[in-house]
């Protein structure tokens, strides 16, 4: 199924908000496309609209202009195609962990995948099989966004969207879910969207990386890693010291102090 899907296409999509002083566009003729089984990356200012335009791409916001499909069907609202983890912890408090990954295929009557142990499949995905009877309040920050991301993959979404899920917690426990995430993408072969304000971030999770521009956010330059392929081994610390790498981190460095002149001048 995976191999017919076509993956997420934008085309000339913009966003304009309403306001006390009059119409003010957010976003202006994006258009980008990322395949099936990729992970892709939006990164850019402060200001430039990332999570703006994720929420598009996820139904809960309607864009002004353009067209969002996933897998060639029309995005107009938010769908079960679509799973989106925030970087909010946002667990049920009054759930155990098992009910809270389970929650989404409940409502949904999806009782084949909860016979099939798609709770159980997940929980062991993310690391909290052990913890699968505790209560949200019993974790730690990182372990509750595992909960979150468990939630949403066990509802089997075409698309995983992602708002900054790792921005607050230290950065060693980041460092963990991020390669927590990369081992369930790469194994399930998600479909990823994820917001970063990290150009490490970006560039170690994402095949592919879209830097927006600021006011009104616009699609700048679409940034391959195809580098990591090349590299001896997937470990962090070979990715950090790649040449690739450091280019690549200094090529962004310079576009976001760009933009911070462009936007001061």
């Amino acid at each position: 199924m995976m191999d017919k899907a076509t993956g997420l296409q934008l085309q000339a999509v913009g966003k304009v908000f309403q306001s006390e002083s009059g119409p003010v566009q957010a976003l202006e003729d994006i258009s980008l496309s990322l395949a099936a089984g990729r992970v892709g990356v939006l990164l850019g200012p402060s200001g430039c609209g990332k999570s703006t335009l994720l929420r598009m791409v996820a139904g809960l916001e309607e864009q002004t202009e353009g067209l969002i499909t996933l897998n060639d069907k029309r995005v107009t609202q938010p769908g079960k195609d679509r799973g989106m983890v925030f970087q909010d912890y946002t667990s049920f408090p009054w759930l155990s962990v098992r009910d809270n990954v389970a929650y989404g295929l409940k409502i949904n009557h999806d009782l084949n995948m909860l016979k099939e142990g798609a709770v159980d499949h997940f929980l062991q995905a993310v690391g909290l099989e052990k913890f699968a009877d505790a209560y949200p309040h019993e974790l730690s920050g990182g372990m509750r966004q595992r909960v979150a991301i468990a939630r949403t993959l066990a509802n089997f979404p075409e698309l995983f969207l992602m708002d900054e899920p790792f921005g607050a917690l230290d950065p060693e426990t980041r460092w963990q879910m991020q390669d927590l995430l990369l081992g369930i993408v790469r194994k399930e072969r998600n479909t990823v969207l994820l917001v970063s304000h990290d150009i490490e971030e970006a560039l170690y999770l994402g095949d592919v990386v879209f830097f927006l521009s600021k006011h009104p956010g616009r699609l700048r330059e679409t940034i391959a890693t195809d580098f990591k392929k090349a590299l001896p081994d997937s470990s962090r610390e070979t990715f950090l010291q790649s040449e690739h790498y450091r280019k690549l981190d200094i090529h962004i460095r310079r576009l976001m102090s760009e933009e911070g002149r462009r936007n001061a001048a």
